[in-house]
């Protein structure tokens, strides 16, 4: 019960994911979703942390996209700030983001990695593309108001996540041996 929300790996945070770990798991680019992955969905400005890690991954030739349901003109200002591409209204956790991401990117889904805060939205939607998945922990603890009906059911599926599986664990990078089984 509840597989479908289950990610790949779960990671502290966005940042603690390098190139070289992309690499060994044959991942060529990054999908992320914006609020409290990237950024606190109330700081659209993010961090020197962030911008180190974009320039990590620009530095290795990893494309990174932000995949987002939020509109255009949300999305736009933090893209043009942190020179990355973006896909509005992806509707995920539905299958259209995703697959617009891999036509842009001309890569394989096997190729391209879904990071995110949610289960319902991220890594569901990464899980029905046939995308590997990665789920954060939110970058602060408030969330706005439409996030916050998600993170309600979403405690409980993880609750049920854990309990069947106890390799679900927080991490500090992906790995094969960190992959949830």
């Amino acid at each position: 019960m509840f597989t479908q929300f289950k990610p790949t790996w779960m990671v502290e945070a966005i940042y603690q994911i390098t190139p070289d770990q992309l690499r060994e798991q044959g991942v060529k680019a990054v999908l992320t979703d914006l609020d409290n992955t990237l950024i606190a969905w109330n700081n659209p400005d993010g961090t020197e942390e962030l911008i180190e890690w974009i320039d990590r991954m620009k530095l290795a030739d990893i494309p990174v996209i932000i995949l987002s349901n939020n509109s255009d003109d949300r999305i736009k200002r933090v893209a043009e700030l942190l020179k990355l591409r973006y896909i509005p209204r992806a509707l995920k956790p539905f299958k259209k983001g995703f697959t617009e991401a891999s036509k842009q990117l001309q890569l394989e889904k096997h190729e391209i990695l879904m990071v995110g805060d949610q289960i319902m939205t991220d890594i569901w939607g990464a899980n029905r593309s046939g995308i590997r998945s990665v789920l954060v922990r939110p970058i602060i603890d408030s969330d706005a108001w439409n996030t916050k009906i998600n993170r309600f059911f979403e405690l409980h599926i993880m609750r049920a996540l854990i309990k069947n599986d106890p390799d679900m664990k927080w991490r500090n990078g992906i790995h094969d041996r960190n992959a949830i089984k």
